[in-house]
This record gives structure tokens, C-alpha cells and sequence, in this order.
């Protein structure tokens, strides 16, 4: 268990947190996914996709709204290296490219889908 540290607030805080602070590429990378995922549709779409490979068709599907909107969507995604795009013939599959976003991913249904 990482050490803890008391704060001016006396809030207990984990040191993997002052750690992160320290290494602005961290940050920025962080921030930008969070920037990215921050979408209801994006959310819905990593939420959808998990561990698996999914067409744009089979998104369009199951998330119920336009393959044009869908498509802007994933590109955001693909932008900031959340996503990885594969073509076969005419269909183009997406996969979540960092392990770390599944773990966010997984997080965020315990959190906030427990209840």
C-alpha cells in the first residue's frame, strides 16, 4: 500500500498522486484522455467496444445514432491514440489501443454504475 501524507486540509492523500504531479508528460497525457472520454457518445462507445474489436457498423448499431456522427466520434478517439483502427476490404474495426483506458473504463462502471 503506497504511503499517504497529510495535506494542509488534513486530507489523507496517496503518494502516487504527488508522483504523477511531478511528471508533466503524465499530466498531459492524462488530461487529454480524460478530455477526450469526457463525451456521453465517447464514453458510450469505449464502454461498448471494452476489450473486444468492433466494426463502425456494429457501434452504429448498438450506440443508435448517425454513422456520420459515430465516425466523428471515433476520430477524436483515434486522435488521441485512445483507439486503434484496422480496414478489412470496405469495414474499418476499432479496438481500445492502451490497456490503461479499459482500466479507466472498468473504474468508472464500478463507481458509478454499482448502484
Amino acid at each position: 500500500m503506497p504511503a499517504t501524507r497529510k495535506t494542509p486540509a488534513t486530507a489523507t492523500v496517496s503518494t502516487d498522486i504527488f508522483e504523477l504531479i511531478g511528471k508533466s508528460e503524465n499530466i498531459e497525457q492524462a488530461s487529454a484522455a480524460m478530455q477526450a472520454m469526457a463525451h456521453p457518445l465517447r464514453l458510450k462507445i469505449l464502454c461498448l467496444v471494452g476489450n473486444q474489436e468492433l466494426s463502425v457498423l456494429e457501434i452504429v448499431d448498438a450506440v443508435g445514432t448517425s454513422q456520420s456522427n459515430i465516425s466523428q466520434h471515433l476520430a477524436v478517439l483515434r486522435d488521441q491514440s485512445i483507439l486503434l483502427s484496422r480496414k478489412e476490404a470496405n469495414k474499418v474495426f476499432y479496438r481500445i489501443e492502451d490497456p490503461r483506458i479499459l482500466k479507466m473504463i472498468s473504474l468508472t462502471r464500478e463507481i458509478f454504475c454499482s448502484r
